[in-house]
């Protein structure tokens, strides 16, 4: 009968999106990790544009200067799939920071600067994979470095700003790491470790930087598929385990930096062929930093992603 021809029509299409995003025959937008990369390929000739907007406040001073950090901005990034094994990535923040800190003599300012943060470039190459109808198994090392494109001496009337406070380091910095990524039609598991070298600059070196991601993405809607599937909701839930050392100011460490936290993010990803709409809270379940190190409140982004 011809209603039950276009319905199987069009579960027909919806079980195609849904083995496209895991084969990548349709090279289509895919689930990810929002707060790291992901193993999955960019397809050769293809870029990717994703584009995120960040919230992000620390609040909770132990020492009697009373910091408030706040950062608004965004972050985009451009991927391009050299091969089906290697890609590279730019990613370029914009920023705007403010700190609200009480002087010595009692009196509260505030301390601001917005432009251009230190741009990243960086590449990815699959040395393993493991292809199967409905799934796809990946391992992905990936080397870069972050490049001082961001402004490092800013200042206002108080002098020059604080080189935390600064769009950038003034430094060239490497990092690199492997991420590995596990895909279904239900759900995708991704884990990256990395490691960050921070170099000199201004007499100041920020701590190395090492941490440890993990993310699970979920197909909450539709549960089953069928008919009139124009995309796929999932629940995220990923960790960040980021440790840095202490900083140096002159040569010698500042006892006030450095230290380990652990972030348990919450979020979703609305997930089309072509475009990914997302969101994620980046909560810290442990602070266990040095001497006076300021706390982080919470991290908040939201944007989209779309492939062309």
């Amino acid at each position: 009968m011809p209603g039950i021809h276009l319905r199987r029509r069009s579960v027909c299409r919806a079980v195609g999106l849904a083995l496209a995003a895991v084969t990548g025959l349709a090279q289509p937008a895919r689930a990810a990790p929002e707060t790291f990369n992901t193993a999955l390929p960019v397809p050769k000739g293809e870029f990717i544009f994703r584009e995120q907007f960040l919230y992000k406040s620390a609040t909770d001073d132990p020492s009697p200067a009373d910091r408030e950090v706040r950062v608004l901005g965004g972050i985009s990034v451009l991927g391009y799939g050299v091969t089906g094994d290697f890609a590279v990535f730019g990613v370029l923040p914009y920023l705007d920071k403010s700190l609200d800190v009480t002087t010595p003599g009692g009196q509260r300012v505030t301390r601001d600067t917005s432009g251009i943060g230190d741009a990243r470039l960086f590449a990815r190459y699959t040395v393993f994979h493991d292809d199967a109808p409905g799934r796809t198994f990946r391992i992905a090392p990936f080397a870069g470095i972050e490049l001082p494109t961001g402004d490092d001496d800013d200042n206002d009337g108080l002098g020059t700003l604080p080189a935390t406070l600064q769009l950038g380091s003034g430094s060239w910095d490497p990092f690199a790491g492997v991420v590995a990524t596990y895909q279904s039609l239900d759900y995708e598991i991704d884990v990256a470790a990395s490691y960050k070298v921070n170099t000199e600059a201004n007499d100041f070196e920020f701590g190395d930087e090492a941490r440890f991601d993990a993310s699970l993405q979920y197909r909450l809607w539709p549960r089953d598929l069928s008919s009139g599937v124009p995309g796929f909701l999932y629940g995220v839930l990923e960790s960040n385990l980021i440790y840095q050392g202490k900083n140096e100011i002159g040569g010698a460490n500042d006892p006030n930096s450095g230290g380990t936290t652990l972030f348990i993010a919450p979020g979703f990803q609305y997930v089309t062929k072509r475009w990914v709409l997302e969101a994620i809270v980046q909560f810290p379940a442990l602070q266990d930093l040095n001497g006076s190190a300021l706390e982080d409140d919470l991290t908040v982004r939201a944007g989209f992603r779309f492939n062309f």
